[in-house]
């Protein structure tokens, strides 16, 4: 059976993907976590937050994402002033600590054998149902996620791609479009490599647990089984760098 891969540009200024957000403390990870990808899935194809079949067939999609940019992690300290009580009898002052990743740039690939799923997705992230944003409301995509049709935006993802995950994260054009550090890394001869997390099978040696795969989006009934991932990495290229590099600059 042939396997296809999209391939997504996920870049802002600011982006969170918390998996473990109670509380004062909303957190993030240092990569996307499924949940946050599925949401964004769903909110482009215009998925209610009850259609559990439609979120379960988009979760069933294989995940594996690349670090073009490792992002800085910065928190916000909050303050709320006048929140209601829950005895509903005052008002209270709300503190919470925000975390978020500050100029990250990842390269999300979804794996399926359907293909045409895969190209029903790629065609509603060009034009949304709702609007898109990296893991909070405030948190909007700073460039296009999927190259468009005329063959702009090289920096973005290459969408759909009649390849394996592996191979698509291994020989992906890199993502960073900074014109300074693409000539600095194309310089030098000791490249770091670019950090993976895949989607893998449990027994795979080193494979971690993360719950993160949604159940549901309703906000009275928020719920997530877990998957199981394996962090690698990939060597940077020359090829990687120099393919389409002026439309990058």
């Amino acid at each position: 059976m042939a396997t296809y891969s999209l391939a997504l540009c996920l870049d802002a200024p600011m982006q969170s993907w918390g998996s473990k957000s109670r509380g004062s403390i909303r957190d993030t990870g240092r990569e996307p976590s499924k949940s946050g990808v599925i949401g964004l899935l769903a909110a482009a194809l215009g998925v209610s937050r009850d259609d559990t079949d439609a979120l379960a067939e988009l979760s069933r999609l294989r995940m594996g994402t690349r670090v073009d940019r490792e992002g800085i992690l910065e928190r916000d300290y909050h303050v709320t002033l006048n929140v209601p009580t829950t005895a509903g009898g005052g008002h209270r002052t709300a503190l919470s600590n925000r975390y978020y990743l500050a100029d990250a740039v990842f390269l999300v690939v979804l794996e399926g054998n359907d293909d045409a799923q895969l190209g029903r997705i790629e065609a509603a992230l060009g034009a949304p149902v709702w609007p898109l944003f990296l893991g909070r409301r405030a948190f909007p995509p700073a460039r296009p996620l999927i190259q468009n049709s005329e063959g702009g935006q090289m920096c973005s993802g290459l969408g759909l791609m009649p390849q394996p995950m592996e191979a698509v994260l291994a020989n992906h054009p890199w993502l960073e479009d900074r014109p300074e550090v693409r000539e600095a890394e194309r310089r030098r001869t000791d490249r770091t490599p670019l950090r993976t997390v895949v989607d893998c099978d449990s027994r795979t040696p080193g494979a971690e647990l993360r719950l993160d795969v949604p159940l549901s989006f309703k906000p009275e009934d928020r719920r997530y089984a877990a998957r199981t991932v394996r962090t690698g990495s990939v060597s940077l290229t020359d090829g990687m760098i120099s393919v389409k590099e002026s439309a990058c600059t």
